[in-house]
C-alpha cells in the first residue's frame, strides 16, 4: 500500500497496560518501514482534580518513556517520538488517524470479558471513526499462527487482502484467506476467492496462501478461524453500507476474536490487477 513515506504507526496510549499495544505496533512499524509515534490523551478535568496537577502530567511523560523503552527492545533502529496531546482520546486519535498509515489501541479487555460490549468504548469508536487501518490489540499475545484475512469479494475486503498480504510478508507467515458463504447461498464455488489471492499474490511471491470456502454465518466462521492466527484481517464494511460504520463481521472479530484485529478502513479500491494500490492522501490527479 503506498502512502505517504512519513505517515507513522501511531499508537494511542492511555495506562500501563497499553504496553503490549506498542509491542506489536512496533513490530507493524518496521515491517512497514514506517515511524512509530507514541500518543497520550492528557485529560485536564482529571488532572484538575487531583491533589497536583503537576503528578498526572509526569505519569503521563513516564508512560511515554516506558513506551518508548519497550519500543527499543523491540526494534532498536526503529524511529519512536512520544506526544502529550490535550483533549479527549477518540477525538484526538480520530483527527491524528487522517494523516496516519496505521493507528494501534488496546481492546479495552473486551475480547476476554465476554460481556455486552458498549458502542462508545474507545475501541470500538476507533475501529468505526479513524481515517486509517486499526490495530486492535489484545491482552493475551496471540500464538505464532498464519495471517488471517475474510474476502468476501467485494472492492473493501481486496483491500485488506492485499493489507494481509503485507502483514504475511512482513512477519514471514503463511497467508489464510477464508470467503464464508451464508447457509442461504448455493455458491460455493472456491474460484472468485482464488482469483483475488492470485491478483494479490503477484507481488509477493514469497508468501505460502491458503484459500478455504465455508458454509456458515461468516461472523462465527471467522471469530472460530482467528482463534489459530496471529492477526485477522477485515474489511470494515464489506458490501454492507446500510449497517453504519462496522459490518456485521468486523463487529463480531471485534468484540470476540481472540486474535489481534487490523480493521482496513481509510483506503481506496483496489485495482482489478491488485497492484499500486494507494492510501488516500497518497492520490495524484
Amino acid at each position: 500500500m503506498a502512502a505517504p513515506t512519513d505517515a507513522a504507526v501511531l499508537v494511542g496510549l492511555g495506562t500501563e497496560r497499553n504496553l503490549p499495544v506498542v509491542r506489536l505496533a512496533a513490530q507493524e512499524a518496521a515491517a512497514h518501514g514506517r515511524p512509530l509515534c507514541l500518543l497520550h490523551a492528557f485529560d485536564w478535568a482529571a488532572a484538575l482534580e487531583a491533589p497536583s496537577v503537576a503528578g498526572p502530567r509526569a505519569d503521563a511523560e513516564e508512560l511515554i518513556s516506558q513506551a518508548t523503552q519497550v519500543a527499543n527492545e523491540v526494534e532498536p533502529a526503529l524511529p519512536v517520538s512520544g506526544e502529550i496531546l490535550e483533549g479527549a482520546l477518540v477525538p484526538t486519535l480520530v483527527r491524528r488517524s487522517e494523516s496516519a498509515f496505521l493507528l494501534a489501541v488496546g481492546d479495552g479487555g473486551m475480547a476476554a470479558s465476554g460481556e455486552c460490549v458498549s458502542v462508545d468504548a474507545p475501541a470500538v469508536q476507533l475501529a468505526a471513526r479513524a481515517g486509517c487501518p486499526v490495530l486492535v490489540v489484545r491482552r493475551d499475545p496471540p500464538p505464532q499462527g498464519p495471517v488471517l484475512v475474510g474476502v468476501d469479494g467485494s472492492d473493501s475486503s481486496q483491500a485488506a487482502l492485499e493489507w494481509a498480504f503485507e502483514c504475511a510478508a512482513g512477519r514471514e507467515a503463511r497467508l489464510l484467506a477464508v470467503r464464508v458463504v451464508e447457509p442461504e447461498d448455493g455458491d460455493e464455488d472456491a474460484g472468485p476467492l482464488v482469483g483475488m489471492v492470485a491478483r494479490s499474490a503477484r507481488r509477493f511471491p514469497s508468501v505460502a496462501t491458503e484459500c478455504h470456502t465455508i458454509r456458515g454465518d461468516p461472523g462465527a466462521v471467522l471469530v472460530e478461524q482467528s482463534r489459530s492466527a496471529q492477526v485477522v484481517l477485515v474489511a470494515s464494511r464489506g458490501d454492507e453500507p446500510w449497517r453504519g460504520m462496522l459490518g456485521a463481521v468486523s463487529q463480531a472479530l471485534l468484540y470476540h476474536s481472540p486474535a489481534p484485529l487490523i480493521v482496513v478502513r481509510g483506503l481506496t479500491g483496489i485495482p482489478v490487477d491488485g497492484r499500486n494500490a494507494r492510501h488516500p492522501r497518497d492520490q495524484r490527479p
